[in-house]
């Protein structure tokens, strides 16, 4: 499986972005996707994840603001009032088959003014 993200880029606080992340290769395999961020300095959280069956799971700190969907290979992720606590690194993750996870590259959100 390969995933790649799309949709960084700098908003200031209080505004929206929506990433994306396009799933190829065997994605009939893949059991969850969901969305890591990773600030400078911190480690790497999740920021949200949906299942096959579609069961969502969030961070407490985004709950509420950022909604995480998925229409057929693609996860996006709806980044809604942004902080510049949500500045990070975000990546795109799958677990397929079962046990084999897959990262895509990050993409970078900045919220500034």
């Amino acid at each position: 499986v390969q995933l790649q993200a799309f949709g960084g880029g700098l908003v200031q606080p209080g505004g929206s972005l929506r990433l994306s992340c396009a799933a190829s290769g065997s994605i009939f395999t893949i059991n969850i996707m969901g969305w890591y961020r990773q600030a400078p300095g911190k480690q790497r959280e999740l920021v949200a994840s949906l299942t096959n069956s579609g069961k969502s799971n969030y961070a407490d700190s985004v709950k509420g603001r950022f909604p995480v969907s998925r229409d057929r290979n693609t996860l996006y992720l709806q980044m809604n009032s942004l902080k510049p606590e949500d500045t990070a690194i975000y990546f795109c993750s799958c677990i397929a088959a079962g046990t084999d996870d897959y990262w895509g590259q990050g993409t970078l959100v900045t919220v500034s003014s």
